[in-house]
């Protein structure tokens, strides 16, 4: 099976390198483009550089866009004379959905797969949708490519923006909330700021690990930490009382934000 990558920036870059460390394929199959070829030297012994788009289009079975919303039209134009039959061809960019992909790509086979920075650790829940056209066998291939950086999660196109939230935008919401709680409490003690956050860091790595092993729920947890009246409960009673209300105003902003972003992206395709 060849595998094509088109767009080596960051995320096009981080798919070949774990690609190619998997050991489910080689140099001989994987095969990358990249408008500024200079990106691809430093990678350019794990893969077969194309001098072209069109190149990575014509030798891959699943062909991978690793492209910027306002460069999809273009590099979808390009390619769509290229593109095998057979070929599944996997969109990064959450913000256009399968109707304007299909524009370019009629009676295709596509999918989107929206991986998180937890990938550089393979520990990533990449999150996949599939238009009608995609098989069985296509699945199966793709997920277990994706495995190369962690696990994967089956959502409907609809269901792509709150997954998102939940999982590629969550480790940024995650570290704002514990820089928030870090902030706090070097007003009330003289640790060093450092030791503050890695004490917080082992914390919330062991918290999460006690969770998924014994499967857990955080309302399990706060039950094992918290006994009535006390110091714990004391603190959890504020979270829950005033964080509502900021939880409530992050989803409804980031997901407005990604209802314009789609729109620009909507009209990059006019």
């Amino acid at each position: 099976m060849n595998i094509g990558i088109i767009g080596c920036g960051s995320m096009g870059k981080m798919l070949l390198e774990k690609f190619s460390a998997s050991g489910m394929t080689d140099a001989a199959h994987l095969f990358a483009a990249n408008r500024s070829p200079q990106k691809l030297q430093a990678v350019s012994g794990l893969c077969t550089v194309c001098g072209s788009n069109r190149e990575a289009a014509e030798h891959a079975d699943i062909l991978f866009l690793c492209v910027r919303p306002a460069d999809m039209k273009t590099v979808l134009t390009e390619i769509q004379q290229s593109v095998k039959e057979t070929a599944l061809t996997v969109s990064l960019n959450g913000s256009i959905p399968f109707r304007l992909l299909e524009q370019s790509l009629p009676g295709r086979r596509l999918a989107k797969a929206i991986p998180g920075v937890t990938a550089e650790i393979n520990r990533s829940q990449t999150l996949v949708c599939y238009n009608d056209r995609v098989k069985a066998a296509d699945r199966a291939a793709l997920e277990r490519l994706l495995s190369a950086i962690g696990s994967v999660t089956v959502l409907p196109e609809a269901e792509m923006g709150m997954g998102s939230e939940l999982v590629s935008c969550m480790p940024g919401f995650i570290a704002a909330v514990f820089d928030v709680l870090c902030r706090a409490a070097k007003q009330h003690t003289a640790l060093p700021d450092a030791q503050i956050a890695d004490m917080v860091k082992e914390t919330l790595a062991a918290t999460g690990a006690l969770m998924c092993q014994q499967k857990l729920s955080f309302a399990d947890v706060l039950d094992r930490v918290a006994t009535k009246g006390g110091i714990t409960a004391e603190g959890a009673d504020v979270i829950y009382r005033m964080l509502p209300e900021t939880a409530d105003e992050l989803f409804r902003r980031t997901l407005e934000k990604r209802r314009i972003t789609a729109e620009h992206a909507e009209r990059s395709f006019r």
